[in-house]
């Protein structure tokens, strides 16, 4: 199994880092890396994370940017991008053993929304669905990609939203997503705090006009 480095995100995330190192230690045990990228936190989230990751680095504000930052000072063959506010399954290792010896792959868990109302199983399921036939996944389902791979593309563009979006349109252009069906925990915060079905159409609206060629830094604005 090549070494997998997991790369994370991180600005005010107390109220999610902790939960979300607690799954990766037995990841760090087994001889892998946890990387924590921060832009910046006036909260505890530093602190929470001292110990429980191999590095934490700053870097600039930006997903994109802190993401890529934390790729090139990873030392692991296989990029993991985790969000603060996302757990990954307890058998995360073994199914990434799944993995053939191919130099160039990526792929995606499907994901979980951590509330239980009945709409977020809906949600879960379009997404889960539209991702394998559309061949793009989204930040919430922990993309992995071979570094070979990942540098090969450019890795993240430079931008303040819908990275995730446009690193897998690059990524589908050289070989298709591997779509794992074990599932990682998103945080349904988001959705509970602004609206499920407000949080839904904003979403839909944001991908499809950043489809039709609006720029992502007027989009971000929108989105924050």
């Amino acid at each position: 199994m090549k070494k997998i480095s997991v790369i994370i995100p991180t600005l005010n995330e107390a109220e999610s880092i902790s939960a979300c190192l607690a799954c990766l230690q037995s990841v760090r045990e087994q001889g892998h890396e946890v990387v924590v990228v921060d832009a910046g936190s006036n909260d505890a989230t530093l602190s929470l994370s001292e110990n429980k990751a191999d590095l934490i680095l700053s870097s600039p504000k930006g997903r994109a940017r802190q993401l890529n930052f934390g790729a090139s000072k990873a030392s692991g063959a296989l990029l993991l991008f985790l969000h603060a506010d996302t757990l990954l399954p307890a058998n995360t290792i073994s199914v990434l053993n799944q993995l053939t010896d191919t130099d160039q792959f990526w792929g995606r868990f499907d994901v979980r929304l951590s509330g239980t109302n009945l709409l977020f199983r809906v949600i879960e399921y379009f997404m889960n669905t539209r991702s394998r036939l559309s061949g793009i996944a989204t930040g919430d389902q922990a993309i992995f990609v071979s570094r070979q791979l990942f540098e090969k593309i450019g890795g993240f563009p430079d931008i303040d939203l819908m990275e995730d979006i446009s690193l897998s349109s690059s990524l589908k252009k050289v070989c298709r997503p591997l779509c794992f069906k074990e599932k990682v925990q998103s945080s349904s915060r988001r959705w509970e705090q602004k609206g499920i079905i407000k949080t839904v159409f904003k979403m839909w609206s944001l991908r499809f006009r950043f489809a039709m060629g609006v720029s992502p830094d007027r989009l971000a604005k929108e989105y924050e």
